[in-house]
Parts: C-alpha cells; sequence; structure tokens
C-alpha cells in the first residue's frame, strides 16, 4: 500500500505509512458490520442467509449512496488479517451460503490472505465479491481463483450523469472493461442443488430518477455481450437522502411506471436471468445498521 493503485483514482496515498486514499482507507483493515443477509438476490440469500462482511470505505463518491456512514471510511471496526479469517469462519458457522464481501477493492491484499487461511482452517464457501463496478483490472486480477460468483454494479453509460453523481466520469469505459474481465473469469453460472449459486456473474443495476433512457442504453449494452450467460438484477429500491439540495432531479423515488417499462424494456431483449423488485422495495430494509455487529 505504498502508493495505492488499488483502484482505478489511482491516488497514491502512502496508506502504508497511515494516509488515507480517496476511498476513505488508510493502512487499517476496517469493518462495520458482518452478518447474515436476506435482502440479496434469492440464490444468494436462499433460505438461510448470504453471509455479508461490509468494509468500510469507498472508491466512489455516489451523491445517493444509501450506506454513506460506511463508504465515507467513518464507521467500521479495526481489525487483524487474522480475526477477518475468523470471521469468514463464523459466519459459515452461522449457515451462511455464501461470504459477500461488500466494497472489499481497498483491502484487497488483506482480504487475500484472510481467505487464504480461512480455507486453510476449513472454510469451503463460495466467495462473492460485491462490488460498485468501479474497479481496476490489475486488482481484479489479483482476485482470479479466489472470487467464484461476481456481483458488480454497473450503473451508468452516461459519461456526464457519471461525473455528476459519482465524480467519475470514466466510471463507464472502467465499469465497462471490469465487467469483461469478471465474465472472462467466470462465463458460466452454476448452482447447488438448492438453487443456491456457487459460481457466475450478476449485474446489478439501479434505476434512478429520471435515468430510464441510460438505464436502458446500460441493459441493452450488457445484454448484447453477455446474453444469457449473465444474471442480471434490475433494481427499483432508490430512497432519496440527505444532502441532495444540489441534485433536485433526485429528490424523489422512481416511480411504477419508470421501473415497469425498463422491466419490459429488458423482456422485449430477450432477457431471462433477471431479478426485479416487486411492490413497495424502497420501503424494504435494504440498509443495514453498521454497528459493529458480528465484528
Amino acid at each position: 500500500m505504498t502508493q495505492c493503485t488499488l483502484c482505478p483514482r489511482a491516488c497514491g496515498a502512502r496508506r502504508d505509512e497511515g494516509e488515507r486514499g480517496l476511498c476513505g482507507a488508510n493502512n487499517e483493515l476496517r469493518v462495520g458490520r458482518a452478518s447474515l443477509h436476506m435482502w440479496e438476490e434469492p440464490p444468494l440469500s436462499g433460505t438461510k442467509g448470504s453471509g455479508t462482511v461490509f468494509f468500510s470505505g469507498c472508491s466512489l463518491r455516489c451523491v445517493y449512496c444509501q450506506n454513506r456512514d460506511i463508504s465515507q471510511g467513518e464507521a467500521g471496526k479495526p481489525i487483524s488479517v487474522q480475526r477477518l479469517s475468523e470471521i469468514f469462519l463464523e459466519q459459515q458457522e452461522r449457515g451462511a451460503h455464501n461470504l459477500n464481501l461488500v466494497t472489499g477493492d481497498h483491502y484487497i491484499p488483506q482480504i487475500l490472505d484472510a481467505l487464504a487461511d480461512a480455507r486453510a482452517r476449513g472454510c469451503n464457501l463460495p466467495v462473492v465479491w460485491n462490488c460498485s463496478g468501479y474497479q481496476s483490472l490489475d486488482s481484479l486480477r489479483l482476485l482470479k481463483g479466489a472470487v467464484d460468483i461476481w456481483l458488480a454494479d454497473f450503473k451508468y453509460l452516461s459519461k456526464e450523469r457519471a461525473e455528476r453523481y459519482s465524480e467519475a466520469p470514466d466510471y463507464p469505459e472502467v465499469a465497462w472493461a471490469a465487467a469483461e474481465e469478471m465474465f472472462r473469469q467466470q462465463p458460466e453460472a452454476s448452482f447447488d442443488s438448492d438453487g443456491i449459486m456457487r459460481e457466475g456473474v450478476i449485474f446489478r443495476h439501479l434505476l434512478l430518477p429520471g435515468g430510464l433512457n441510460d438505464s436502458k442504453d446500460v441493459m441493452r449494452k450488457l445484454f448484447s455481450r453477455f446474453g444469457n450467460r449473465a444474471w442480471y438484477s434490475l433494481m427499483s429500491q432508490y430512497t432519496p437522502m440527505p444532502g441532495l439540495e444540489d441534485f433536485p432531479e433526485l429528490q424523489r423515488r422512481v416511480s411504477a411506471a419508470e421501473y415497469d417499462e425498463l422491466v419490459d424494456f429488458c423482456v422485449d431483449l430477450g432477457m431471462e436471468n433477471a431479478f426485479v423488485q416487486e411492490g413497495e422495495a424502497a420501503d424494504e430494509s435494504f440498509i443495514p445498521a453498521f454497528d459493529g455487529e458480528g465484528v
């Protein structure tokens, strides 16, 4: 972590000396929560839950972030690599279907060490890499062989929207290259006898207010490249958060008509492997408390 280049920002922070990168992380491994999560896609949460581990910090700065307490690197408890390995084993003991590592990109060296230790001690759960889609190819290649399921956002194809909402005008090209690499590593999905995913790629897309046209562009591009060999998750759960005074267009929820139009569009594309959210998804409890539970 000398002159850090783990994420596409390549900010060069001397994290080994305690300096914080643009992701908000320094040389401390910080985790905000480790628990069973029932609100992931059905083949991940199943009946027992997905073994989520939420890491502090994020390389994006999405103005609408629902996990802001942890994404800014402020929440979370500093732990050792050994403790992280123990958390992985504890998730298996709880009955988790998988290890779901949320926003871990800036801790890849520590996570790989912890995974190797946990594997040596009997952890055999598939690893889900739950990420923003804004990943460097070098970092993704470090994870080859360690990740079984890629659970990746694909937020925008519009550079203007990416810059306005995430301070990342290069997001579309970076996320596309990352998607290609993820699919190269896991080109086929597989499931166990209970329908729980063991390998594969799931692309998530959150429909934003006023973003229907860009969302259609995203889904068209993804499906034209990966077809029904990949899986897709169409999310309607956008919830306006405090601090959006400069973004009046985001100060409302997505309408049912907007979301239904996106779903119908994907059906017309020929998409079969897709998850949709029904009812008032934005009213459900998708945002956990980052209170150090399980850490």
